[in-house]
């Protein structure tokens, strides 16, 4: 009876998992950095969005160059509707060749590539904003998967340990030493080990597609192994965090490049109102005893002045609505940042609590009451209420890591700033 509660102790020491061990012969972990880097290359929203401020790009070309000219070419009958009626006997009958040409008002279409090459920087800031939540997406499933497959190997562990607990209850009912109501209740807390475990493997599976899918990957390659969870200290200050937005955000950025893009949009629907020309030119060649005719023309088209007022109307309000838009979202950012530092540094006491105080005390209960059990001083309910409690404690200290972990992973996201 005695060397079976030894076996039991030395299985809760056991730090191993044999899950993880044998995922590791099958697969060796993966770095984070090396998924973010497969995912900024193949993933192809990010890819598509490239696409886009490419092409956006070649929107200035476009509205800076003068429209297209006319050639114009005419046949003036005399005396009859009928195909040059009148060309050889009537000096005003011609065949008429000639050009025109629009000229915009000086300025318009430089304001206008203004306009567009502000907006294809807005574009490659928009990149900057997907690939930040890719980024962030990556880390999120990975961080939860790296939780799992942690928390996996405990409950495996914990499993065996309690297979243990009931083989000792069992050896102790057969002796009149226990109850069988101690086998029951070690029975019902064995089948929620397990319902554990199907749920971990379940949530595993769906994080590996999803996290296929960002990468671009086959959902029948290999799985993802991931590292082991660590926490990893805090180092920047609320204010320094804080002081990073303006700079660094990749949305702050994307809302200041749309502001410099309405202010572009503002003065080149002011300078539409001013006028527009054209300009054209044509021979008119008769039967060769009569005079050609030479035509210059010189038109001048007036832009309505309640369509150009409506235009700049349009651009203020939307310049308005982009700056307010630009102090909304820093507002919203600056906040998240604040709820994220104060979510890591919590977490980071908690850490330290159950690392040096709850975990460590938990286990020196149990111990003692699982020695007083096998000397037959203690009651299997004890044993099993501290092992419960025990395994409880180091599923809520893996549950705090990866909350520490996932918000300094967000505050990278929303900094810029390199925290894991």
């Amino acid at each position: 009876m005695k060397s079976l509660s030894t076996l039991t102790i030395t299985l809760v020491l056991a730090v191993a998992s044999p899950v993880l061990a044998q995922e590791a012969a099958v697969s060796s972990p993966t770095p984070l950095t090396q998924l973010l880097a497969e995912a900024e290359a193949s993933n192809p929203q990010i890819s598509a969005s490239d696409h886009e401020a490419r092409a956006a790009r070649q929107m200035a070309p476009q509205v800076t160059t003068l429209p297209d000219p006319k050639l114009t070419y005419q046949q003036f009958s005399v005396g009859s509707p009928k195909p040059f009626a009148g060309y050889t006997n009537s000096d005003f009958a011609y065949i008429g060749i000639g050009a025109s040409q629009e000229l915009p008002y000086p300025g318009k279409l430089r304001l206008r590539g203004q306009v567009a090459d502000r907006d294809a920087n807005t574009k490659e800031a928009e990149i900057d904003v997907i690939e930040v939540g890719i980024a962030d997406a990556v880390k999120a499933d990975y961080l939860q998967l790296a939780y799992l497959q942690q928390t996996l190997g405990i409950l495996h562990q914990n499993e065996a340990v309690l297979d243990q607990l009931i083989q000792d209850a069992t050896a102790h009912y057969q002796v009149g030493q226990g109850m069988q109501q101690d086998i029951l209740e070690a029975q019902v807390n064995r089948t929620k080990i397990v319902r554990e475990i199907t749920m971990h493997h379940q949530q595993m599976g769906q994080l590996q597609a999803h996290l296929k899918g960002l990468l671009n990957r086959d959902q029948t390659s290999p799985d993802i192994v991931t590292e082991d969870l660590n926490e990893t200290p805090l180092k920047l200050r609320s204010d320094e965090l804080l002081a990073l937005i303006k700079n660094n955000n990749p949305q702050i950025q994307v809302d200041a490049s749309a502001i410099q893009k309405q202010d572009a949009q503002v003065a080149s629907a002011k300078r539409e109102g001013k006028p527009d020309f054209e300009v054209g030119y044509m021979y008119q060649n008769t039967d060769r005893k009569y005079r050609d005719y030479y035509e210059f023309t010189f038109n001048v088209r007036f832009p309505r002045k309640k369509r150009v007022n409506a235009e700049i109307a349009e651009a203020q309000e939307e310049l308005i609505a982009s700056r307010q838009t630009l102090d909304a979202h820093l507002a919203q950012q600056l906040s998240q940042v604040q709820q994220d530092y104060v979510q890591a540094t919590r977490d980071e006491d908690l850490l330290k609590e159950y690392r040096e105080g709850l975990v460590p005390q938990s286990d020196a209960a149990y111990q003692a009451t699982l020695s007083a059990y096998a000397s037959s001083k203690e009651q299997f309910t004890h044993v099993l209420l501290y092992f419960t409690d025990l395994l409880n404690l180091k599923l809520e200290y893996a549950q705090t890591l990866l909350d520490h972990e996932t918000a300094l992973a967000h505050l990278e996201s929303l900094t810029g700033a390199t925290l894991r």
